[in-house]
C-alpha cells in the first residue's frame, strides 16, 4: 500500500487532500499542530479509518518527524504544513518565518536523513513535494501571467515566508539530491475552508446580516482554483512530475474580489434571501486598503497541461455555486469552526 506524510493534513487545502488520498487507498499519515486553522471535524468522514493515522505535533519537532518516518516508511511527503494569511503575517510575521522556514527546514532534514536510509527501489520511489503559492512572485499588471521562471519578488511577510521555504526546498535538491517537487497554486476555494478567507467569510458574514468588508477599490485581481482541482493536480504531480520541477497550478478563472462577493452574493439572493427584501450586495462595506496589498496574480498552467496532461475540472461559476451549497448544507461545520478562538473580527481591519 501506498503511503504517504502529509504535514497540515486538517487545514483546507490539507483536509481535502487528505479525505482523497484516504478515499483512494493511499494510506496517510497525517502531522497537523491543530492551530486556529486546524480542525478536525473536516477529518470525520475518516475518523477510525485503519488507512489514516492522525498526529498532532509540530513540524518544527524534527526528532518525531523522524521517528514518524522510521516507523511508517513513508514513499512521500506532501508538506502542506503553513501559516497562510496574508492579514496575519502583517500583524505577526514571526509565526509565519517559525512555521513556514524553520518547520520547513526541519522537515527537510528529516527527508534528507530518512531518504538516505532507503535502498535502491524504496530511494528512487521517494519524493519531497513542496505546495507552495503564486503569491512568491509579488504583483502582476495588467497583462500576462506568472510562469514557472517568474522572477520572485514576495510583498507581504507571508509571501516572503513561502519564498524562503521554495529556496530551501530547491537548495536541498540541488546540495543532497533530495527528490524534491514544488507546486505553486492560486487563490483556492471550495469547502472546509476557515472562515478567515474571503469566500466562506462573504458566506457567513452575508447570513449573519454584516457588513461585507472590501479591501480598497474591491477591484483586485486572483485566479481562483477549485480545491478538488488543486488536490488532483498535486497527485498527478506526485506520480508524474519530474524531480527538481516547479508546477504552477492555476484554475484559468481570473476575478476581481468585487465580481467573487457579488457573484456569492446573488447566489445567496437566490437561496437565503433576506428578510427584508433587498440584495445581499448592499451589505458591502468598502473599507482602506491592507499594507502593501498585490493588485493582480494570475497563473500559467500550461507546463502542467503540457508534461502532466492536468486542467481544471470546474470553471468558476460551477465552483462558486457547488461551494456556496455546501456551506449552507453545512452550517454546523462552520458554527464549530467560529464557536472556537475565530469569531470573524480580524478581517478589514489594518495593521
Amino acid at each position: 500500500m501506498t503511503t504517504w506524510l502529509v504535514t497540515g493534513g486538517a487545514g483546507f487545502i490539507g483536509g481535502n487532500f487528505v479525505l482523497d488520498a484516504v478515499r483512494r487507498g493511499v494510506r496517510v499519515v497525517n502531522l497537523d499542530a491543530l492551530t486556529y486553522a486546524g480542525n478536525l471535524a473536516t477529518l470525520r468522514a475518516i475518523e477510525g479509518d485503519p488507512g489514516h493515522r492522525f498526529v498532532h505535533a509540530d513540524i518544527c519537532d524534527g526528532a518525531l518527524v523522524a521517528r514518524l518516518l522510521a516507523e511508517h516508511r513513508p514513499d512521500a511527503i506532501v508538506h502542506l504544513a503553513a501559516e497562510s494569511h496574508v492579514d496575519r503575517s502583517i500583524d505577526g510575521p514571526a509565526a509565519f518565518l517559525r512555521t513556514n522556514v524553520v518547520g520547513t527546514l526541519a522537515l527537510l532534514e528529516a527527508a534528507r536523513e530518512y531518504w538516505t536510509s532507503l535502498d535502491g527501489a524504496g530511494k528512487e520511489r521517494f519524493r519531497f513535494l513542496h505546495v507552495s503559492t503564486d503569491e512568491v512572485y509579488g504583483a502582476l499588471g495588467e497583462g500576462g501571467r506568472f510562469t514557472e521562471t517568474s522572477r520572485y519578488a514576495p510583498n507581504s511577510p507571508y509571501s516572503a515566508s513561502k519564498a524562503a521555504s521554495d529556496h530551501l526546498v530547491r537548495a536541498f535538491h540541488h546540495t543532497y539530491g533530495l527528490p524534491v517537487l514544488t507546486t505553486h497554486c492560486g487563490n483556492n476555494y471550495g469547502r472546509y475552508q476557515f472562515p478567515e478567507k474571503l469566500i466562506p467569510l462573504v458566506i457567513a458574514r452575508a447570513l449573519a446580516g454584516e457588513p461585507l468588508p472590501l479591501y480598497g477599490d474591491g477591484r483586485q485581481v486572483r485566479d481562483w482554483l477549485h480545491v478538488s482541482d488543486h488536490c488532483r493536480a498535486l497527485r498527478r504531480v506526485l506520480a508524474r512530475g519530474r524531480v527538481g520541477e516547479t508546477y504552477n497550478v492555476g484554475g484559468n478563472a481570473e476575478r476581481q474580489n468585487i465580481e467573487v462577493v457579488k457573484a456569492l452574493c446573488a447566489l445567496l439572493d437566490q437561496r437565503r434571501p433576506r428578510a427584508d427584501g433587498r440584495p445581499h450586495a448592499s451589505q458591502i462595506t468598502f473599507v482602506p486598503d491592507r499594507p502593501g496589498h498585490d493588485r493582480r496574480y494570475a497563473i500559467d498552467a500550461g507546463k502542467l497541461q503540457r508534461e502532466l496532461d492536468w486542467s481544471p475540472a470546474h470553471t468558476f461559476e460551477r465552483g462558486i455555486t457547488e461551494t456556496v451549497d455546501w456551506y449552507l448544507a453545512h452550517q454546523d461545520w462552520v458554527q464549530r469552526v467560529l464557536d472556537g478562538s475565530y469569531r470573524l473580527e480580524r478581517i478589514g481591519v489594518n495593521a
